[in-house]
């Protein structure tokens, strides 16, 4: 069963594209979109493994221009 969770990003002025940029090269990220309202990114990611899941999650935050990250875990999909 794969894990997977959406990521509410935002992010520093100017630095949507580097942000989205470096998001769409990590293994374990599905999709990413920039968006508008309270957040400036989502992103979904997936793993097989929890713990890598959560390896993904602390990686995301530590990537330049980001400055605050909620993540919402699935447990279920449509799919």
């Amino acid at each position: 069963m794969k894990h997977g969770a959406y990521l509410l990003i935002n992010v520093a002025t100017g630095k949507e594209f580097d942000v989205t940029s470096n998001l769409a090269s990590k293994p374990y990220v599905r999709h990413v979109s920039l968006v508008t309202g309270l957040h400036d990114v989502i992103c979904f990611i997936e793993s097989d493994e929890l713990d890598t899941l959560k390896e993904g999650v602390y990686g995301i935050r530590q990537i330049p221009g980001i400055t605050k990250t909620i993540t919402c875990f699935s447990f279920a999909s449509t799919d």
